[in-house]
């Protein structure tokens, strides 16, 4: 059984590869680090919307919405990340990223509160205390 078999016409053309570029640079948005955090707060309530929390050790950053903010909490957090993806595009730390926002805090809906500037033990626990209400 020495024949040669016929090759199949689909595998005898060369495959195209089209290269994709890369998407925009972004912080990881998850860490067991130590972070820092702010609430943002709604502009005409005064309630809590959600936190942005940043971590240098783990180059991390990210929105984390409230729960019992709803859907107001969801929509402002596409301002939070844009902000944070442009940061990282110029190559700022997140700390340097927080700083700016605490500069600039207004957003659509809502503003960053500096006095609410504290620390947690790791994203987690933004998370949780997020989830809470």
């Amino acid at each position: 059984m020495n024949s040669e078999r016929p090759i199949n016409p689909r595998f005898a053309e060369d495959l195209p590869f089209n290269q994709v570029a890369p998407g925009p640079a972004r912080y990881r948005t998850r860490t067991d680090k130590p972070v820092r955090y702010v609430s943002v707060v709604d502009k005409q309530g005064g309630a809590v919307l959600g936190y942005v929390w940043v971590s240098d050790e783990d180059d991390a950053a990210a929105w984390e919405p409230r729960r019992a903010a709803g859907p107001r909490a969801l929509s402002e957090g596409g301002l939070w990340h844009a902000r944070l993806t442009e940061a990282k595009g110029r190559g700022v730390t997140p700390s340097q990223a927080l700083a700016e926002l605490l500069a600039s805090p207004e957003g659509n809906k809502g503003r960053v509160v500096p006095e609410s500037l504290a620390a947690a033990p790791d994203a987690d626990a933004v998370k949780n205390l997020a989830q809470g209400d």
